[in-house]
């Protein structure tokens, strides 16, 4: 089985196989049938699951999960079976990886506390909170024989490589293993008479109500007993025990390969390594916090990650650091496991994964490579900075310690201490000449060899890194064999608002009247009191218990003199749930090419305990629900400052809202800078408030317009010497704003051109006005007329000029360089009259085009 959880989508969108789409290597004759070298990797934000080829690390078949986005699922692998459990809706499913078919389903409950577990044909579901370990057919589902019972609160459930699959009992500090029945020949049978998983083995690993953490090997388990920090190894039938020195909780894989148990402490920043029966090495692990996995060790080295950057630290032998994977590089879950001869490293929040081969090469995974399913998930807000570190003490004492008196016995019992920024590795009863250690998340005790009649008094205290807190004792008892009957029943209900009701028939006092009922819960590998009533049900208040964790609970009945029953039988499995927490990293934006428009994107609510079923999203009075982490809110009006809303809704209903602000993309607004012209164009400056959005521009004028730059436009083919207004114009999507400009383009000028030539007359000819032809004449109309003459100018007179016009040929001649043209110029003497072109060259080049015709 994987390490640990995996983010998956809900398996019922499994049911049908055409639902799963499958993306790279078709289906038909096997060619998705896994082989060595392979593994499964789950991909949280797409909801897909992506089968890694361990050779190439490349990614060579991916099977998405309709609305399998953000949810937590357990997953069990073989080279031809693929058992998926949905954390959510406790769905079991098992998957033909020949076909990619869904071969059957079964119900269990769900939350955190049920796992399943597979081994070549073997299959089994892990009731922890129950302590019901059930055979599967993994081709049908179907149970097979009866199942193998422990008491409540079990933990482990894995196999070992020789097909073991080992159970934790920290009840009674015990480890066990079953066996697999055989499967009848035809999926769904029964199986023949008498054929039933069993309890073939069991050890004895620590005292009763020990914390414990089960690790399997190649060939047996670990043991990591948190309450005495001691590591029991069963191999062989034979059980050796490692001391440890660890002042916080140490942590296992799930599955241990080779001879050398890593034990991670947190706390510490360290991994103990332990090889037969002590520790032959100890490395501290760098970084900040206390964020890591479980050391796994491959290839003779230890890998541990660390969730807090997703950074995977390599450690050789001698615990030297030898290499530094960066992973993901943002804080989230990180998956280490074994299969199939490498190590894959899988941050399931993440688009890319590790490859790590026996020859410790590393190599680097795109879990996404030749995507089609669509948008890439919302951007990864920057990690928060990380929290101040707490300032660290002895524990507390522990809370309402309470004694209840049995036949020549008494339980003890005890709600947490504050752990004061250390976590808390034990607690410490003592009473009745008797010192007895305590798992820290068990909280109860059965003291036993005591004397009927007289009277017991214990104290409890916690103890941490910083050693050991002040005592609290409970109240006195005096055992005795007048105890009442435990009640025939318990059933629990977990409520919408996040309470619990647990309820159960009033027990027989035997002669006595019962005074108070004691209830506890039980979880996966761990037990602790709920409370106390006087009346036949108790409600244990929303919060106390863990949303999305399975629980069970026993109640026992005191009688009016302190005497009390056995524990009665184990309730139904219920999970707490209440309504989801509000989104997180909620972002609003202006949308730029819609009006009235934003975008919003948030981060998932924590669901406390079940499903979010959708998103509601709303702003300015207009509502949209969806089941993704985005959304986009229209109709909001232009320009608008709006709050948006989101709440996420379960079957509790909806959780408390996010807010945020954000504006509609605005009409821009243009502001003129300046203005300049030549003869023939004008140039206006800007700026422009796009308001949100992305503007285009425009100036126009006088029949002209240009377009492009929000800062500068220049409209070109005007008339010189002429006053215009430019108008301005910026459009986005919510409309167009406007700005004008009055600028005058520039005048264009002209030299009357007539030089005197080198022999007889022509040495005199521009020199003035004569009768006749002569240079620079000046005219009402575009011919050489006398009666039409307005006058004349000499050599080098500088005349404004208006306009071109055809007229009359025109030859200057060797006076000005051979010009010739039937081109009249508009000039400014004795009002509008035209000198022929030939006889005036304009400024800046005597570029005839710079002129309109008249």
């Amino acid at each position: 089985m994987r390490g640990g959880l995996v983010t998956v989508g809900t398996v019922a969108a499994l049911l049908a196989a055409m639902g799963l789409t499958v993306l790279g290597l078709g289906a038909a004759d096997n060619a998705v049938a896994s082989f060595d070298a392979s593994s499964w990797l789950w991909s949280t934000t797409r909801g897909e699951l992506a089968r890694v080829n361990g050779v190439t690390a490349r990614v060579d078949t991916r099977m998405e999960v309709p609305g399998g986005r953000r949810h937590q699922m357990q997953v069990a692998q073989t080279d031809r079976l693929l058992i998926l459990r949905d954390l959510k809706t406790g769905q079991v499913s098992s998957l033909d990886l020949a076909t990619l078919q869904i071969t059957a389903t079964t119900p269990t409950a769900p939350g955190l506390g049920v796992s399943v577990a597979l081994h070549e044909d073997a299959a089994f579901v892990v009731d922890a909170v129950q302590g019901i370990v059930r055979q599967l057919d993994p081709r049908a589902l179907t149970p097979v024989g009866e199942p193998v019972r422990y008491p409540p609160g079990i933990t482990g459930g894995t196999f070992d490589g020789a097909g073991k699959l080992w159970i934790g009992v920290p009840s009674e500090g015990t480890v066990s293993a079953v066996t697999a029945a055989e499967l009848p020949e035809t999926p769904g049978d029964a199986p023949p008479a008498g054929l039933s998983p069993k309890r073939v083995e069991t050890y004895d690993v620590a005292e009763p109500a020990h914390e414990l953490v089960v690790s399997t090997l190649d060939e047996g388990v670990a043991v990591l007993d948190r309450t005495s920090t001691s590591l029991v190894t069963v191999v062989g039938g034979q059980t050796q025990r490692a001391e440890l020195t660890m002042t916080a909780p140490g942590y296992l894989p799930t599955r241990t390969s080779g001879q050398q148990v890593p034990v991670t402490v947190p706390g510490e920043r360290s991994v103990h390594v332990v090889r037969d029966s002590r520790e032959v090495k100890r490395f501290t692990v760098p970084g900040d916090g206390v964020r890591l996995s479980p050391a796994v060790a491959w290839a003779g080295r230890f890998y541990c990650a660390d969730e807090t950057t997703g950074t995977v630290y390599a450690f050789d032998a001698e615990g030297q650091l030898v290499q530094t994977v960066k992973g993901a590089g943002r804080p989230g879950p990180v998956e280490l496991e074994v299969r199939e001869n490498h190590l894959f490293i899988n941050p399931p929040d993440s688009s890319t994964a590790q490859v790590v081969d026996d020859r410790n090469q590393v190599r680097e995974v795109d879990k996404y490579a030749n995507d089609v399913l669509g948008g890439d998930p919302p951007p990864v807000a920057p990690p928060p900075p990380p929290p101040k570190k707490p300032k660290v003490s002895k524990p507390g004492a522990p809370k309402s310690v309470t004694a209840a008196a049995g036949d020549a016995s008494a339980r003890v019992s005890w709600q947490a201490a504050a752990s004061n920024g250390a976590e808390i590795t034990r607690y410490v009863v003592e009473g009745a000449g008797q010192t007895r250690q305590v798992g820290a998340n068990q909280r109860s005790l059965e003291v036993t060899g005591l004397t009927n009649g007289e009277t017991y008094t214990f104290s409890v205290h916690a103890v941490n890194a910083k050693g050991e807190g002040p005592a609290r004792r409970s109240n006195p008892v005096v055992p005795t064999a007048e105890v009442p009957d435990p009640p025939a029943s318990v059933t629990a209900e977990a409520r919408p608002d996040g309470t619990v009701r647990v309820s159960w028939p009033e027990a027989d006092g035997q002669g006595n009247k019962i005074a108070k009922y004691a209830v506890t819960a039980t979880s996966a590998g761990a037990s602790a009191p709920a409370g106390e009533s006087a009346k036949t049900e108790l409600v244990v208040a929303a919060g106390q218990l863990e949303y999305g964790t399975q629980y069970a609970f026993t109640v026992t009945a005191v009688s009016e003199k302190g005497a009390g029953s056995k524990a009665s039988p184990v309730s139904n499995t219920v999970v707490p749930f209440t309504v989801p927490k509000a989104p997180g990293e909620l972002r609003a934006s202006t949308v730029a090419d819609q009006p009235g428009t934003v975008a919003v994107q948030w981060s998932p609510a924590v669901d406390n305990g079940r499903p979010v079923t959708k998103y509601v999203v709303e702003a300015a009075g207009k509502s949209v629900e969806v089941t993704d982490v985005r959304a986009t809110v229209g109709g909001l009006g232009n320009g608008q400052n709006v709050t948006v809303k989101v709440k996420a809704v379960n079957e509790a209903g909806a959780g408390p809202e996010a807010s945020t602000t954000a504006r509609t993309v605005a009409e821009p607004r243009i502001t003129v800078t300046g203005s300049s012209a030549d003869a023939t164009s004008v140039t206006v400056t800007f700026t422009v408030d796009a308001g949100g959005g992305r503007a285009s521009c425009t100036a126009a004028t006088g029949g002209k317009t240009a377009s492009g730059s929000c800062s500068s436009l220049r409209v070109t083919g005007l008339t010189p010497g002429t006053a215009y207004t430019v108008t301005l114009t910026a459009s986005n999507a919510a409309g167009k704003g406007t700005a004008s400009r009055a600028q005058t383009t520039d005048p264009v000028y002209g030299i009357a051109t007539c030089k005197n030539g080198p022999d007889g007359d022509q040495r005199t000819y521009c020199d003035k006005d004569v009768p006749g032809r002569n240079g620079n004449e000046i005219f009402e109309v575009t011919r050489q007329d006398n009666d039409r003459q307005a006058g004349w100018v000499p050599d080098g007179r500088r005349l404004r000029t208006y306009c071109k016009a055809k007229g009359e040929d025109v030859d200057a001649w060797i006076y000005n360089n051979n010009k010739k043209s039937t081109w009249w110029i508009q000039v400014e003497y004795k009002g509008k009259t035209y000198i022929p072109w030939a006889w005036l060259n304009l400024e800046g080049g005597d570029d005839l085009d710079v002129l309109p015709t008249c």
